[in-house]
This record gives structure tokens, C-alpha cells and sequence, in this order.
């Protein structure tokens, strides 16, 4: 690789019915972009959807992760993967469509603003997609579903060591806080650090009544949210007392020492709570 060089991380665990929509939604003939699909922890065939997509092309490699769990996929990524001399870092999520411009908005927008050091991809459907990019815009955040950071950010990452918790339920928050403090303390704080970018976009699965798949889906993926809901607790705590070099390399480790204080919310929230609160006392 080259100082020139964009990667872009494409996040796959049991995408084999949409890692291929995804793929075509990328301009993969870019010259100057390595696309690494990270298929993590998948029994299905994933892997073998993801390499007849991308064509024999040598700039899309496909790489089969035994172990699952994206933010250990992430640290993955960057630490072993990645150069350490690329110019943008763009990560995004297997089962998301990307709309066609995005990936050269979110390299533009990092290049015209060189203090900043992420980027946002917007949601772009779905009934809340307009609450959720106006939030993007006031709050600073990360979608998962696809965001950049620069490449003397990920350096910077690299240069110290830093990873996600390996059982962190959600990249994005993390990440995003990372980004906003400059790998400090959340006291250090600066808004203007992540860009929301408004000419870069996703599409993802929506639930359907018609499709029972998607209904699975969303019960697991609501069970995630209150995990990460009591995770982003502990995550906060270390980040405003110690900062990045405080997360442990699992957050189980120090469950003992949170899960006394967590009570489940009032509520239909309270029966995900109470499944997710079950999850992290056997993993503790």
C-alpha cells in the first residue's frame, strides 16, 4: 500500500443473502482503494457469495475469520490489516447498501477539514432515517452502517496500541468518542472533530411483516441494543476517568463490579434488559 491508499472495512457475519447487494453498491474499480470484506465468525456461505461479487478483482480481498464479534474484527483490521499509511479508513456494515458517491463525500469531506477525524455516513431509509441524520448533525455520532476516519487518526490509533473491548456490543459509540476527545477523556471533548456528512449514505433491511426473517433479526438485535445499553454505562465511566487506555480487553472482566447496579428499565425496554442483564451474568 501506498500514502495514497483508501481502505475500506466491510463488516460480514452471516451475510450471505445481501454481502453481494452490498458489494455492487461500492465502486470497486477504484485503483486507489483495497476493499477487505472481514467475514467474521460465519457457518453460511458468506465467503463464497463475497469472492463470486468481487469478480477475481485483486483490490477486493476477502478474508474468512474464524472468530466472530465485530469489535474484535475492527481491532483486527487496523492493527494487523491495515498499512498504518492510508490517507482514509472507510468502514461500513455487510448488510448495507451504500449510495453511489458516497465513499468519495466522506474521503472529500475528511481532506477539506484536517482537523476532523471521522466522518458520517447518513441513514437514508427507513421511517426514523430523518431523525436519525438531523441527531447525527446536533450529537456528533457514528453509525456502524458507515463512517471514515482519517488516516493520521487511525495512526494515531495504531501508534498507541488502542482497541475496542473485544465483546463491545457497537463499534460506532466508542469510536465516535474516540474521535471527538482525540483519544483523550471525554472532558476533552470537541465537537467538531466528526463531520456528518451529507452527500454520503446507506440503505439498510428493514423489518417486515411479510419477511419472519427480519423478525428474528430485530428481537436479537433489540436484545444487543439493551447490552450495549449497560456497556455504553461502564464504557463511560472508564472514558471520563481514565480515558482510551483504561478499557479492559474485555468489558466481562469487570461485569462484577457493574452488574449489581443495573436494573432493567420500565417497560416493554425491561424484558430486553432482563435477557441482555441475563447475557452479561453468564459471560461474567
Amino acid at each position: 500500500m501506498t500514502a495514497m491508499t483508501v481502505a475500506v472495512a466491510i463488516f460480514a457475519h452471516q451475510e450471505e443473502r445481501r454481502i453481494a447487494s452490498c458489494l455492487k453498491s461500492l465502486p470497486l474499480d477504484r485503483a486507489d482503494t483495497v476493499y477487505h470484506v472481514l467475514v467474521n465468525g460465519s457457518t453460511d456461505a458468506t465467503v463464497q457469495r463475497a469472492r463470486e461479487a468481487a469478480g477475481g478483482r485483486a483490490n477486493v480481498i476477502v478474508h474468512d475469520i474464524a472468530a466472530g464479534g465485530k469489535s474484535r474484527t475492527w481491532n483486527h483490521m487496523v492493527h494487523v490489516l491495515l498499512s498504518g499509511g492510508e490517507r482514509a479508513v472507510i468502514f461500513l456494515d455487510g448488510d448495507a447498501q451504500i449510495i453511489p458517491g458516497s465513499i468519495d463525500a466522506l474521503i472529500a469531506d475528511l481532506a477539506a477539514h484536517p482537523h476532523a477525524n471521522a466522518a458520517a455516513g447518513m441513514p437514508m431509509n427507513g421511517r426514523m432515517a430523518e431523525t436519525y441524520r438531523r441527531n447525527l448533525a446536533i450529537e456528533g455520532g457514528l453509525f456502524g452502517d458507515l463512517y471514515a476516519l482519517s488516516g493520521a487518526f487511525v495512526a494515531a490509533i495504531r501508534a498507541r496500541g488502542l482497541r475496542l473491548p473485544d465483546d463491545l456490543i457497537g463499534d460506532d459509540g466508542l469510536v465516535a468518542a474516540w474521535a471527538h476527545t482525540g483519544l483523550g477523556r471525554d472532558t476533552d471533548w470537541i465537537h467538531e472533530n466528526v463531520l456528518a456528512c451529507v452527500d454520503a449514505g446507506f440503505l439498510c433491511e428493514q423489518v417486515s411483516l411479510a419477511r419472519p426473517s427480519t423478525w428474528s433479526m430485530q428481537y436479537k438485535r433489540l436484545i444487543n441494543y439493551s447490552v450495549r445499553f449497560f456497556q455504553n454505562r461502564i464504557v463511560s465511566d472508564i472514558m471520563t476517568r481514565e480515558g482510551p487506555c483504561g478499557l479492559p480487553q474485555r468489558l466481562a472482566s469487570i461485569y462484577p463490579q457493574w452488574l449489581p447496579r443495573f436494573r432493567p428499565r420500565p417497560g416493554l425496554t425491561g424484558w430486553f434488559d432482563r435477557k441482555a442483564l441475563a447475557r452479561m451474568r453468564a459471560a461474567a
